[in-house]
């Protein structure tokens, strides 16, 4: 599935949700993704909660989104707190519900303890899930992540790419990078990739910020370095939430054509389950899926 998604002369569209805490918040998703499938999305996304905790609801989740929406889907699967036995009973239940592809991430250790540590019979980095996938559940698509500006954990920008192409030559299909706002920073790290020899479609991870306590948030969260002229802008429109949303969807547009000029293979939206920003920037630019799949 992720082969076709990525294939040359067609803009891939994925969107990245989150599973809501509530039965409420689920029908409130499934509204929001319905406005959003005017868009013809190739796939959409779950993640689930930190440790696992939410994971039988993502299974759920993206088998309503399947049945509902007859869009394929990708789970995300981390290996913290979960042995190999674990993982694999995981992914039988994601082939049995019909789930098209796997996230595979490492994950982050707990708040508790800010150094990953794998537990006893559990895998110690991403790649070996990825490879896990390729042997034993080769009908899945497997997505992994890249990070622009550099992991936070990598002891440098060239170990961080060496772990990348690790996984990649495990068996990814696509590498879909952590949000940026400087496309520089992405079009150097392409530059990079493509040096190292790593050949796997490299999509660009957006997330539109519509609110400077948004902004701000995602600085903390990631390190995501933040233009200046953007979040002194979201600054002198402090108290008008109008004006901060259409000041962000403006920001986002002008990245996502920038990066769809330089030939890009696709847009990843980071959509926070909401549609409005995503809606309007993909109306703005006139996007959707060039080739839906079936």
């Amino acid at each position: 599935m992720l082969q076709q998604t990525y294939l040359p002369g067609r803009v891939g569209i994925s969107f990245e949700l989150f599973p809501p805490k509530t039965d409420e918040g689920i029908d409130q998703l499934m509204e929001q993704v319905g406005r959003l499938m005017e868009f013809a999305p190739d796939y959409l996304t779950c993640t689930y909660g930190a440790g696992g905790s939410t994971r039988d609801k993502t299974l759920d989740i993206v088998t309503r989104l399947k049945k509902e929406f007859q869009a394929p889907v990708a789970s995300h699967l981390t290996i913290v707190g979960t042995t190999v036995d674990g993982l694999r009973d995981y992914l039988s239940a994601a082939r049995d519900r019909g789930v098209d592809a796997i996230v595979a991430l490492r994950g982050d250790p707990p708040k508790s303890d800010p150094h990953f540590r794998p537990v006893d019979g559990g895998f110690r980095y991403a790649n070996e899930l990825v490879a896990l996938i390729a042997a034993e559940f080769p009908s899945f698509g497997v997505a992994v992540a890249a990070y622009p500006e550099t992991h936070r954990e990598a002891t440098s920008s060239d170990d961080d790419l060496r772990h990348l192409k690790t996984k990649v030559d495990a068996g990814a299909d696509v590498v879909i990078t952590q949000l940026f706002y400087d496309n520089a920073d992405f079009f150097r790290f392409r530059e990079r990739y493509e040096a190292a020899g790593i050949r796997a479609p490299l999509v660009p991870g957006i997330l539109p910020v519509t609110s400077l306590a948004q902004i701000n948030r995602i600085a903390s969260l990631c390190g995501a370095k933040l233009p200046p002229a953007f979040c002194d802008a979201l600054a002198a429109a402090e108290g008008d939430e109008e004006r901060q949303a259409a000041i962000g969807i403006e920001f986002a547009t002008r990245q996502v054509q920038e990066l769809l000029d330089s030939d890009i293979p696709g847009i990843h939206f980071y959509v926070l389950n909401r549609s409005h920003a995503t809606s309007q920037i993909l109306r703005n630019l006139d996007l959707r899926a060039t080739q839906p799949l079936k």
